[in-house]
C-alpha cells in the first residue's frame, strides 16, 4: 500500500480538495482508497457527508486503543458511497489529543494501523490539520511521499517554510528523506499576486514543484457542496484536468519532472 499525506502548515491551501481528488482518481482506476481524516474540523468527514461531532467509528479511537491491530482498524473505517473508497473519519476529540498525548509516545499510531492493513488498500491519502502536533507527525512518519498544496500568495509561501521545516526535523527524526511535492494550488493567471507567488515557489523551490498548477476553479466548491468527486462532478472542469495531471504526474517514476503544460 502507498501512503500519500496531504499537508501544509496553513490552512485554506486545497488541503482537503487534493486528499479527495487524488483518491477519488485512484479510485477510478479500481485501486482500493483509504480515505484519513486527521483534522478535528473534519472536512474530509463532512466532503462523504459524515459528521465529526458524532459518535461512531472515528480515527481518534484507534488513537485510545490500548492494542493496534487489523481487527481494531478495521472496526474504524467506513465504507463511503464511492466505488472502491473507504474512510477514516474525524472526530472532534482530535483536537484533545495533544493534551492527552504527552508523555505517552502517540508519534506511530498510525504507521502500525496501516502496516496493520497494508494488504487490504492499494492507497492511503492523509488530510492533515495544519497545526505542528502529534496528529501531524503521525502523519508524516506514515508516509512515503508527502503533498504540500500552496496558494499561489505571498502568506501561503511563508506556510510552506514551515512545513518544510517541519519535514526537515521529521527527516532526521526518520534517519531517512522523505519523498515531497509542492503543489501550487489556487492559480489566477489573471492576477499579477498569483502570477508573481507561482514563479517564486518554482525559483526558490525548483525541481521540488510540480510542474503544473490546480486553477481557480468554483466548480470544486460546488463538487464539495454536492459531495461529489471532483472528477466525477464535472470531468471538463479546469479543476479535473489539473488534477488529473496531478495524479498521472505522481505515478512517474521517482526523479521525473517533466512539464505538462506550459507556465504562464
Amino acid at each position: 500500500m502507498q501512503v500519500w499525506t496531504v499537508s501544509n502548515q496553513k490552512g485554506g491551501v486545497g488541503k482537503t480538495t487534493t486528499a479527495v481528488a487524488l483518491g477519488g482518481l485512484a479510485a477510478g482506476e479500481s485501486k482500493r482508497v483509504l480515505l484519513i481524516d486527521l483534522d478535528p474540523q473534519g472536512s474530509l468527514s463532512a466532503w462523504f457527508r459524515q459528521d465529526s461531532g458524532a459518535e461512531g467509528p472515528s480515527v481518534y479511537a484507534l488513537f485510545k486503543a490500548p492494542e493496534v491491530n487489523r481487527e481494531q482498524v478495521w472496526k474504524e473505517i467506513q465504507a463511503t458511497e464511492k466505488h472502491n473508497i473507504h474512510l477514516l473519519k474525524a472526530s472532534t476529540l482530535l483536537a484533545t489529543l495533544e493534551r492527552q498525548s504527552i508523555g505517552q509516545g502517540k508519534g506511530l499510531v498510525l504507521v502500525k494501523a496501516l502496516t496493520a492493513i497494508s494488504d487490504d488498500f492499494d492507497l492511503a491519502v492523509i488530510d492533515c490539520p495544519p497545526q505542528l502536533g502529534v496528529l501531524m507527525v503521525n502523519a508524516l512518519a506514515a508516509c512515503q511521499k508527502l503533498i504540500v498544496p500552496v496558494q499561489t500568495e505571498f502568506l501561503a509561501i511563508k506556510g510552506l517554510e514551515r512545513i518544510l521545516n517541519t519535514l526537515k526535523m521529521m527527516s532526521q527524526a526518520r534517519k531517512q528523506n522523505l519523498d515531497y511535492l509542492i503543489v501550487p494550488t489556487m492559480f489566477d493567471r489573471r492576477t499579477q499576486a498569483s502570477v508573481s507567488s507561482l514563479h517564486s515557489i518554482r525559483y526558490q523551490f525548483e525541481d521540488k514543484v510540480w510542474p503544473g498548477m490546480i486553477r481557480v476553479d468554483t466548480r470544486l466548491r460546488d463538487a464539495s457542496k454536492a459531495g461529489e468527486l471532483p472528477h466525477v462532478f464535472d470531468p471538463q472542469s479546469r479543476s479535473a484536468e489539473d488534477y488529473s495531471s496531478l495524479y498521472r504526474f505522481l505515478q512517474r517514476p521517482q526523479g521525473t519532472n517533466q512539464t505538462e503544460r506550459a507556465l504562464p
